[in-house]
């Protein structure tokens, strides 16, 4: 089977039904795509294996660099309802990543995109894909190859990128190891911030605990950073470590 490619074409009018708070809002096509520069991933599921330790935290990741290119949102689109983006969202801290809950899948088949995931119990589902949408006409698709299980190789944050610029470098990828309330935690967070890096938090406690800083650092204390596989340090080892840059 050969999946449909839409480059060059408008991407389906559809209006999703979206929950914000306690109201239910629709969203239609033409308030995502009129008169802006879109990323678009799809895939399978919400809170399913690769979609949420890869897919996902990768574009949500690197959203400044989309953004310095002049990329208006990044949108996430599934065959999920509401509910489920909203608590996929909440769990993931991807707030740089706008939902988009496709739930009866009238915009994925529309692209052409729905499968049957029958024999996982899911019913029917979006392949994974991704593109790149100028004022609602597909520029550009990414679309995994038919192949079985799940392919991800080609809709994934950096392929993007090096699409939208061919020159593009991967900054470094940054972890912090938390606790709630530090103060020493919130410079170091403000640091990275100015340095217009960003970063994914590991907060103690809750993703990781003083054993798993322990055996990876040497350190039992918060915070601690990882830069590009290196280990900095606190927020005055990092304060030093920016200087010296």
């Amino acid at each position: 089977m050969q999946f449909p490619n839409h480059e060059g074409k408008k991407v389906p009018s559809v209006v999703f039904h979206t929950r914000q708070g306690d109201a239910w809002v629709d969203v239609s096509t033409d308030e995502l795509f009129a008169g802006k520069k879109v990323v678009v991933f799809s895939l399978p599921g919400a809170f399913t294996p690769t979609c949420s330790s890869t897919h996902l935290p990768r574009y949500n990741e690197l959203y400044p660099v989309f953004k310095s290119l002049g990329i208006d949102s990044i949108l996430c689109v599934s065959v999920n309802d509401t509910f489920v983006m909203n608590a996929w969202k909440d769990d993931q801290d991807a707030e740089n990543i706008r939902f988009i809950p496709d739930g009866n899948g009238e915009f994925t088949a529309g692209m052409g995109l729905l499968v049957d995931k029958d024999d996982l119990g899911f019913g029917k589902r979006s392949w994974r894909y991704s593109m790149y949408v100028e004022d609602g006409t597909v520029k550009k698709m990414f679309i995994e190859p038919n192949k079985p299980g799940d392919p991800f190789e080609v809709s994934d944050a950096d392929t993007m990128l090096k699409y939208l610029k061919p020159d593009y470098q991967n900054p470094p990828s940054v972890a912090i190891f938390t606790k709630p309330g530090c103060p020493f935690c919130a410079k170091a967070k403000a640091l990275l911030k100015e340095k217009g890096l960003s970063y994914e938090e590991i907060v103690l406690g809750r993703d990781a605990s003083t054993v798993a800083v322990r055996a990876i650092t040497g350190r039992a204390t918060a915070p601690q950073v990882f830069i590009g596989g290196k280990h900095i340090g606190g927020s005055d080892d990092l304060e030093a470590y920016f200087k010296a840059q």
